[in-house]
């Protein structure tokens, strides 16, 4: 199908569909994510009240578990959008950025660096990735790029690492903040790789 054609098809689908609905509620819970990670509680000084870090980890959990419904369920009912396929990618970069940030902001600099420096290189990639979909589109080429199950591990990996990195508590036992920091790399090596390759392919667009 062309590229037209596709567009076409996609331009008649009601705004407010069930995804675009799912994909909404995750910006929509940022927010709420934001004030519960301030109203934590120093556990040294009130271990009693670590149900919020409970919450906090559980409103993450929901804003990653839409971002796999509401594209599963675009697919799935062919309710595909141009809203859809806008807000997306938006709310997936805010959802990361922000738990990164946030966790930059909570284990201290000094004695937590690498968590600082894989957050800075995980944003960046982002960052660079939508500018150089942004310049291809305007030069209407499309980098022939097969990185999808490396995109779909890297995420999966990032979730549970900021998920484990939120919960700091022992999960079955388990140590927490060392499983996070484990999935946190693996997940920083995957985006470097990915990185890369979708700047090889897009270096090559560029008119010297």
């Amino acid at each position: 199908m062309q590229r037209s054609q596709c567009v076409t098809a996609v331009e008649y689908q009601p705004m407010m569909t069930l995804p675009n609905i799912l994909t909404l509620s995750r910006i929509v819970l940022i927010p709420v994510f934001v004030v519960l990670y301030y109203l934590q509680p120093t556990y040294s000084i009130a271990p009693i009240f670590s149900w919020i870090n409970f919450f906090l980890t559980v409103t993450y959990a929901l804003i990653s578990i839409t971002d796999y419904l509401d594209g599963y369920l675009a697919r799935k009912l062919n309710l595909t959008s141009q809203l859809g396929a806008f807000l997306d990618p938006v709310a997936d970069k805010i959802m990361v950025s922000t738990a990164l940030i946030l966790l930059v902001d909570f284990y201290p600099t000094d004695s937590h660096w690498y968590i600082s420096v894989c957050a800075l290189v995980i944003i960046t990639r982002e960052i660079l990735v939508s500018a150089l979909r942004e310049w291809m589109s305007t030069i209407d080429q499309r980098a022939d790029i097969n990185v999808l199950f490396i995109s779909k591990v890297k995420t999966f990996m990032q979730i549970f690492a900021i998920l484990f990195l939120l919960y700091q508590q022992p999960f079955f036992g388990l140590p927490s903040f060392e499983i996070g920091v484990v999935l946190l790399l693996v997940a920083t090596l995957l985006t470097l790789y990915s990185g890369i390759i979708y700047l090889r392919e897009g270096v090559k667009t560029f008119d010297y």
